[in-house]
């Protein structure tokens, strides 16, 4: 028998209408998703927008699931994801915009692909502190593909506005 579990760690953001309550939801929905096993989440996080700076401060938290990759495909996991942010009201105008939820497939086990719609690791999660930094609570000892060693990482975004939240 062949094993194909992996784990997908999933970063869940918010900053429009009431975003600790949306983040909260959304990891109950992750709980949900046919074809995986909710594995944790992470403490939520306050930080700073990137790209657009006049809006809210987003509330950030990243979720591991464990996956049957020969039965949910990264592809099949991000059109999931994709239809919760639906449900949550989510419509995708412009890059970095407010957003009542975004769900981001940050990495599906070890695999690396780049194609149209779907990257892996997720290409800007390096230069994020809103990613490691719940990312690294969730897997402290994390080897990013290509990348190297979370606790690395974290150290290049130390200069970034992030907040713990109790």
């Amino acid at each position: 028998m062949t094993v194909t579990a992996c784990v997908a760690y999933v970063a869940i953001g918010a900053n429009l209408g009431e975003p600790v309550a949306t983040v909260r939801a959304a990891i109950d929905a992750l709980r949900a998703v046919e074809g995986t096993r909710f594995l944790s989440a992470s403490s939520l996080y306050r930080t700073a927008p990137v790209g657009l700076h006049h809006q809210p401060d987003f509330i950030n938290a990243v979720a591991a699931l464990e996956v049957d990759a020969a039965a949910l495909p990264a592809p099949s996991l991000l059109d999931r994801l994709f239809a919760i942010e639906a449900d949550f009201g989510r419509v995708r105008t412009i890059r970095n915009a407010p957003r009542t939820l975004d769900l981001d497939l940050l990495l599906f086990g070890t695999e690396c692909r780049d194609e149209p719609g779907l990257t892996l690791p997720h290409p800007r999660m390096t230069e994020r502190a809103f990613v490691l930094a719940p990312l690294a609570e969730l897997g402290p000892d994390l080897n990013i593909p290509g990348h190297g060693r979370i606790a690395d990482l974290l150290a290049g975004v130390v200069g970034q506005r992030i907040e713990r939240l109790s």
